[in-house]
């Protein structure tokens, strides 16, 4: 269960950020405060009271007293620790612009997956989010080349996502049926302009490559025997070769050669995210398709169903699924409810008096199944909304699906 445990602090992360983005303030009246784990929390307190005085000198009152309000919360909250958590802390403190003239106060702290590098105080209209945003990211990456004598492509594989980074047509121009002197010397033409051609494609593949520090190797695709003879005919740095993994054959050279390379590489990068995503869908699409139905089941309600009886092995969720689950109530006829929402959605009216519906309580959609799969001892896959399986699995089944352990007997 660990790594289910680590996707989905990740998620949950990653949907905390998004939250903080949207967030915005009237001229610098939002703190974004980030302590390493080797600061000394006195040190800290320290620094807020010098600010905390710094700030009675804003000219604007509402500004003013916003500021030194939210410092004064960070004063507050830092009471509570004698020293920073293991990977450190940061605090996002203000007041946000609601409307009109109107604000109101948000504090979060937030202990993030990896070690906070340096400490930084910041005051503006928008929380300073890209030393968390950066913690996101995919370190670890290969290189792709697709290349034949018409054309090339080059790109990356980040974790779940394919990256084009250059594509390069060629102007080698296709042989003829003529004879004798004028053959040669057309075929002479033809391998100049090819070897230009190759000469282009390595160049732009070292360019590109060899400043990527976290490059584990490179794949190389295309027809034929051509991506043998470029690697093997030193188009490509040394250093680059050094990295180069597996040769894989590809019908095109194009962007859709990327995707063709990494299909292929499937049992080459086993590990990878992006290759479990592809797997896990691949099963639940070939149970589906069963005349029975298999042991697949997708969509909310059904979804629900088979995790209260038990039947999931397999919970999918989308990374991209916005929604949110909400315990409503009636506060005229004391009508009580739970019902699935988009994040922005309002309940509406009581289905038995038209009154307006008060929300009462509410949980991330993707939190709330998560834990319902956890109940029922089922393994969580969070599908990436970046990958074609991701996509597929948002758009064409609602986000949420499952393979069974046992048949639930439709008929």
């Amino acid at each position: 269960m660990a790594n289910t445990i680590n996707d989905l602090a990740k998620y949950e992360f990653k949907r905390k950020l998004e939250d903080l983005r949207a967030i915005s303030g009237k001229a610098t009246e939002l703190i974004s405060l980030y302590i390493p784990p080797n600061k000394v929390i006195s040190d800290v307190a320290s620094y807020l009271r010098d600010e905390y005085a710094q700030s009675s000198n804003i000219k604007s009152q509402s500004t003013r007293k916003n500021v030194m309000a939210a410092i004064s919360s960070i004063l507050s909250r830092l009471k509570q620790y004698k020293y920073p958590p293991e990977n450190g802390m940061v605090f996002f403190v203000g007041h946000k612009s609601i409307t009109g003239d109107l604000t109101d106060m948000v504090a979060h702290t937030i202990e993030p997956p990896e070690p906070v590098q340096s400490y930084l105080y910041r005051c503006d209209s928008k929380f300073y989010l890209t030393p968390l945003e950066e913690m996101l990211t995919e370190k670890d990456c290969y290189g792709l080349i697709t290349v034949d004598r018409s054309e090339a492509a080059i790109g990356f594989l980040r974790g779940k996502r394919i990256e084009v980074a250059a594509y390069i047509p060629s102007r080698v121009p296709s042989k003829h049926g003529r004879g004798g002197q004028s053959q040669r010397r057309f075929e002479r033409i033809i391998e100049i302009a090819a070897h230009e051609f190759f000469k282009k494609v390595g160049d732009t593949s070292n360019s590109t490559f060899l400043q990527e520090k976290n490059m584990k190797g490179i794949l190389v695709g295309g027809p034929g025997a051509t991506k043998k003879f470029f690697v093997e005919n030193n188009y490509l740095h040394h250093e680059l070769t050094k990295k180069v993994i597996e040769f894989f054959d590809t019908g095109y050279t194009n962007e859709w050669g990327l995707r063709e390379l990494v299909e292929k590489a499937a049992g080459t990068l086993t590990g990878l995210d992006l290759m479990r995503e592809k797997k896990i869908m691949q099963r639940f699409m070939e149970e589906i398709v069963k005349s029975s139905g298999g042991l697949g089941a997708y969509g909310e309600a059904e979804i629900r169903y088979v995790l209260e009886i038990g039947a999931v092995d397999t919970l999918l969720l989308s990374e991209g699924l916005r929604m949110k689950r909400v315990t409503i109530k009636c506060q005229n006829c004391n009508y009580i409810d739970a019902k699935t929402l988009f994040e922005d959605a309002t309940p509406g009216q009581c289905p038995k008096c038209s009154s307006s519906l008060q929300i009462t309580g509410t949980i991330d959609l993707v939190g709330e199944l998560s834990k319902l799969a956890e109940k029922s001892n089922s393994t969580l896959q969070l599908i990436s909304n970046e990958s074609d399986e991701g996509k597929m699995l948002l758009k064409a089944f609602g986000g949420a699906a499952a393979i069974l352990r046992f048949s639930i007997g439709r008929t």
